[in-house]
């Protein structure tokens, strides 16, 4: 049969299902061939808390969308071209995301009375007109899938687990994907079970023949890869690459990485991926707990190694105290936040940005820390490199505030070549720094005239010991101190060897320098931010846009870009903390734009948002 085949410049296309039955699975391996194919991409998962959600319903569903297109892209996409749903609870979740006309392929196996009424659908939606507006292709997925293994010795029940394959198969078929490297990621990935591998292999080219073969299907479609700067690329997830980045850091350093870490979400994955990497000097610990953790991390970078602890919000909470003492102690740390909705448990799988005060202030005492967020997956690396930077250099914990949608998310990077990493050597003070009266003598808190930074010696340095604990120290001596002058001193001298830390300055993207509203973001808002900055110059109106990566020190700049303009935007998923602050410090008054829904602004309601800020000036 002869199928005619359409140009796309992008499709966005979400998968649905039950927790467990293999969405995500089947999201990454779309994305690794959609990568390989050279378009460009971005992803967002989406995935109950519960290990094993209750199948069949609402809470249940799990979900992967991603959006590839043959042009540059910054976001997964507002909403889906394409819905995949696996049974009702499903469709029924992610119906009310789809625009008018947007194509259904629904798995209609499921589709009972009970079944729909479990989750409130008194009619069977495929046949009441509720689909009047869209595409349906309902498919008996599951029997298309146990026709397909027929023939294998595996059980109904394990053979109906391959209907993701089956649907990977037929999606791969309609977008024209490679086919190559899920065939051999089968192959490898179920190794030492072969009947499973193969009926795997199976269910997927039966799905790609079920869609090349029947008439329901009479158009296929291509995205042609994107025309991307020079270079070798791979799709990469936010905290693979920011365990890249740690380990990078850590080797431009010469220095020993050394993770404590406690499992939480979302940032379990960074402790799993340095665990792998002992090659590259570096050693994972997990910890019975938080505190342990990070007192691990600590007193690795004590004894000379990059410290690294890793958690989320509520990890964050329990490691403040420990921080605090790192501050104190004035010794190298990287912290990494992977926020998520909050407050106390939360919401453990959805993404927010309302741990940027806790990073800022949560801890007693004058205790300022460096604050550096990544924008996207792929700059988690050098945001990394720039958190190993800071600490090394200014001798400081520095907090990593990355978070759910930019760890979990994925979109193309382009290799660095390593000779151009910055160079990061620390050197350790190996004999007494004292002079004059004090020569011969090691003075732990005499410090670099430039960074105010103290010296870093490795325990055991001949000559070299010297008082360690959370109480005050003198000044030079690092002697015990109750000195009201000396303890003023000191925390005078941290904040200022902080707020002294150079960091680029903001660089704004105002094309015609003709704007009258600037939008400011940090952290994972700056693709919503960009794609809705983009549909709003694409209307003829002129429009300006900065992201803030270094949020503690702010770029010295930040004032006058702040003063160039007459209204200054600013989006954030938390209840406007950096308003707070901007406000704060310079005397600001912008606009808040606030969401706490545990998921990404959309870009057309932002840009809607600001089309209204731009035409009635509130």
């Amino acid at each position: 049969m002869s199928t005619e085949v359409q140009q796309l410049d992008r499709v966005v296309i979400r998968i649905a299902g039950d927790s467990g039955d293999g969405m995500q699975l089947t999201g990454d391996r779309f994305t690794q061939e959609t990568a390989n194919f050279g378009n460009d991409l971005s992803t967002q998962p989406n995935f109950p808390a519960e290990i094993r959600a209750p199948a069949g319903t609402l809470a249940g569903v799990s979900s992967f969308q991603l959006h590839f297109a043959d042009h540059d892209i910054l976001t997964p996409g507002d909403r889906p071209d394409v819905l995949v749903a696996m049974n009702p609870a499903a469709l029924k979740a992610n119906l009310q995301d789809l625009p008018k006309g947007a194509t259904i392929i629904v798995d209609t196996r499921d589709f009972t009375e009970r079944a729909l009424a479990r989750i409130g659908w008194s009619a069977n939606p495929i046949t009441d007109g509720t689909l009047e507006n869209f595409t349906v292709h309902a498919l008996d997925l599951t029997q298309l899938t146990l026709d397909a293994l027929a023939d294998t010795e595996l059980s109904r029940k394990d053979a109906g687990r391959s209907k993701n394959m089956y649907a990977l198969g037929l999606l791969s078929w309609m977008y024209s994907r490679p086919t190559e490297g899920t065939l051999k990621f089968l192959r490898e990935k179920f190794a030492k079970n072969p009947d499973i591998a193969e009926a795997n292999i199976t269910a997927f080219k039966a799905g790609w023949n079920y869609g090349e073969t029947t008439e329901a299907f009479g158009v296929s479609y291509q995205v042609k890869p994107a025309v991307l700067p020079p270079g070798e690329y791979r799709n990469i997830a936010g905290n693979l690459a920011l365990s890249y980045g740690l380990i990078a850091g850590a080797r431009r350093a010469k220095l020993p990485l050394f993770l404590g870490a406690y499992p939480i979400t979302p940032a379990s994955d960074i402790l799993h991926e340095l665990s792998k990497h002992k090659r590259f000097g570096v050693a994972t610990f997990q910890a019975e707990d938080e505190i342990a953790g990070i007192g691990a991390a600590l007193g690795a970078a004590f004894g000379g190694a990059l410290g690294v602890t890793t958690s989320s919000g509520p990890g964050i909470a329990l490691k403040a105290e420990t921080i605090g003492l790192a501050v104190s102690l004035e010794l190298p740390l990287v912290v990494v936040d992977v926020q998520r909705g909050g407050p106390s448990t939360g919401l453990p799988t959805k993404t927010e940005q309302s741990d940027l005060l806790q990073a800022m202030f949560g801890r007693n005492g004058e205790a300022p820390v460096p604050i550096v967020a990544p924008q996207s997956p792929s700059d988690c690396f050098d945001a990394a490199i720039e958190a190993v930077r800071i600490a090394t250099v200014y001798k400081t914990p520095v907090i990593l505030l990355s978070d759910g949608y930019i760890a979990n998310g994925s979109e193309p990077w382009k290799l660095p070549v390593v000779s151009e990493l910055p160079d990061l050597t620390v050197e350790f003070l190996t004999e007494p720094n004292g002079t004059g009266a004090e020569d011969g003598v090691f003075l732990p808190y005499l410090r670099d005239p430039e960074t105010l930074a103290r010296p870093w010696a490795v325990p055991g340095t001949a000559g070299l010991e010297h008082r360690i604990g959370g109480i005050e120290k003198a000044d030079r001596t690092g002697n015990i101190s109750y000195d009201p002058d000396n303890h003023d001193f000191m925390v005078r001298t941290r904040a200022a060897k902080v707020a002294g830390i150079t960091v680029p300055d903001l660089v704004v993207d105002d094309a015609d320098d003709d704007a009258k509203v600037l939008v400011l973001g940090w952290g994972s808002t700056y693709g919503p931010i960009g794609a809705a900055v983009r549909r709003v110059r694409r209307t003829g109106t002129s429009i300006a846009q900065a992201h803030l990566r270094h949020l503690n020190p702010f770029p010295a700049n930040l004032g006058e870009v702040l003063a160039h303009y007459e209204r200054v935007v600013i989006p954030e998923m938390n209840l406007g903390q950096l308003a707070l602050l901007i406000r704060g410090r310079y005397l600001t008054d912008v606009v808040s734009v606030t969401q706490v829904r545990g998921m990404p602004f959309r870009a057309a309601e932002l840009a809607d948002m600001l089309q209204g800020v731009i035409s009635n000036g509130e």
